[in-house]
């Protein structure tokens, strides 16, 4: 990732650089090969635009958290209350929320951990986002766990196959949601359109919220990007402690 990033600053520089001289064409390979030599000459040009970068992004990335968390509370009952949404523990008076893609693979290596707070935490209520950003079968795959929740199929053993298959294709997202309980004419092509309106608003939501990449959960007043399982149970037990 690094190398490719180097790369691409190297290029953009290279062509600012080019624009800036206003070289003929006969002349820019003469001058980009000038170009290069200095950059290689002097390599502590690309470590600052890297850093620079970097910390350009970083900057961006917290003012983005900053706004997400000021949304929050007006958000809260999309987040949490979404009765289109799979809820395990449904009478839990703690609320965790994960956005996941099934195809992720930080959502399956938390997905085990996410299954453990649910079976030993009976007062964590647990909502499922199906969040697809890897592409058409990660699409097929969130419409079939809604169908198998429409269907009053097992939501969690669906979860732990899903998370567990590899590879995950459409052939086996089918028959793990029949095992589940699906009903076959909505998983029949066209059969979960319904499902259509569900996906997109929880991708207005994500997108709101500046989450970014799956898995991200939202615990009370935290975001927690990527696999922190650590920090999802230490929000979850601050909640608790305060409800003592």
């Amino acid at each position: 990732m690094r190398r490719r990033l180097l790369g691409g600053i190297w290029a953009a520089m290279s062509l600012a650089l080019l624009a800036c001289h206003g070289q003929t064409s006969d002349d820019d390979a003469a001058f980009g090969r000038r170009v290069r030599a200095y950059l290689l000459s002097h390599p502590e040009v690309l470590q600052e635009v890297s850093q620079r970068l970097d910390a350009r992004q970083e900057a961006a990335e917290e003012t983005d958290q900053r706004k997400a968390l000021a949304l929050l509370p007006r958000l809260r009952s999309e987040v949490e209350r979404d009765p289109r949404d799979f809820v395990a523990n449904p009478n839990g008076a703690i609320t965790v929320t994960e956005f996941y893609d099934y195809r992720c693979p930080h959502c399956a290596d938390a997905a085990p951990k996410v299954l453990a707070l649910i079976r030993d935490h009976p007062d964590v209520r647990f909502v499922f986002k199906e969040m697809p950003i890897f592409g058409p079968t990660s699409e097929h795959a969130a419409r079939a766990a809604l169908a198998v929740d429409k269907a009053g199929g097992d939501g969690v053993g669906l979860y732990q196959a899903f998370m567990s298959a590899r590879p995950l294709n459409d052939g086996v997202i089918d028959r793990i949601a029949r095992q589940k309980g699906a009903r076959p004419e909505d998983l029949a092509p066209g059969g979960s359109g319904g499902f259509d309106k569900h996906l997109a608003d929880t991708g207005v939501l994500f997108t709101k919220l500046a989450l970014g990449g799956t898995p991200a959960f939202i615990v009370g007043d935290q975001i927690i990007l990527g696999e922190d399982m650590g920090a999802v149970d230490a929000a979850v037990a601050s909640i608790r402690a305060k409800r003592a």
